[in-house]
């Protein structure tokens, strides 16, 4: 299925349990899923597919646990510039002709939200103004479209939006859970027409179910018992070595 051998599999679902964790609880871990699945899932567009099913999947574990804890006035705002980038990445991904030039796109896109995601932890606390109007809604929620529909990779793009409204921790989770919920759902008719999720990425998807359900029930245990800081660095360097294996399998290496 989708060309994975054993190895393949026992990624794939570990990727459904860091997804389901990242979900409900441990939000750092998410962006190591992109590259990982793109590594042992080909063609690169059928990983992105197939890890759109496992988010849609997590996602309803995310809005049931975060069911009351949404502001959205801030989806409102971002919601119609997400879908002039979901749109915009569909007429890309559709003039790609070489889908294996996806990896090195996806490489990039995760190496550029982690920059991004790096440079948010360095400037917290410091004197960084950060602005708040239409504008700043409009173009975030432009690139998190984009970034969302060509790698589900915009979490880092909507940490930055949330932080800048000052959301307290309950209302900057369920916000993002919900936001994502109703994005990814956009996404499904034009990653359909696409053939990147197909038949067998949601046949591959439910049999991902048990797995992404413990890590949901995980993320939720753990959120208050793992030394964070630390958790977080391993994350990002790890996804990091990942991103650049997929940014330079181009040219073989």
């Amino acid at each position: 299925m989708l060309g994975l051998d054993t190895v393949g599999w026992i990624v794939v679902a570990l990727c459904a349990i860091m997804m389901g964790a990242s979900k409900t609880g441990i939000p750092g871990i998410g962006i190591l899923v992109v590259p990982l699945m793109a590594i042992v899932i080909k063609p690169a567009d059928k990983s992105v597919g197939a890890l759109l099913g496992i988010l849609i999947l997590a996602d309803i574990f995310a809005i049931i646990y975060h069911r009351q804890n949404a502001k959205w006035g801030h989806i409102a705002r971002l919601l119609p510039a997400a879908i002039a980038g979901i749109v915009a990445a569909y007429f890309g991904l559709r003039a790609l002709e070489n889908k294996e030039l996806l990896k090195p796109i996806i490489g990039g896109i995760v190496l550029a939200m982690l920059a991004l995601n790096y440079w948010r932890t360095r400037t917290k606390g410091k004197d960084v103004r950060i602005p708040t109007q239409w504008w700043f809604a409009w173009g975030l929620g432009f690139m998190a479209g984009i970034t969302t529909m060509m790698a589900n990779a915009a979490g880092p793009v909507m940490i930055i939006y949330l932080l800048a409204m000052r959301l307290d921790k309950m209302k900057f989770v369920g916000t993002a859970a919900w936001f994502f919920f109703i994005v990814n759902w956009l996404k499904v008719p034009f990653s359909s027409k696409l053939d990147m999720m197909t038949a067998e990425s949601i046949k591959l998807d439910f049999m991902m179910l048990p797995f992404i359900a413990i890590g949901a029930l995980a993320g939720i245990y753990l959120l208050k018992r793992i030394p964070q800081k630390a958790f977080k660095v391993v994350v990002q360097i790890l996804a990091a070595a990942a991103a650049l294996k997929l940014l330079f399998s181009w040219v073989g290496v």
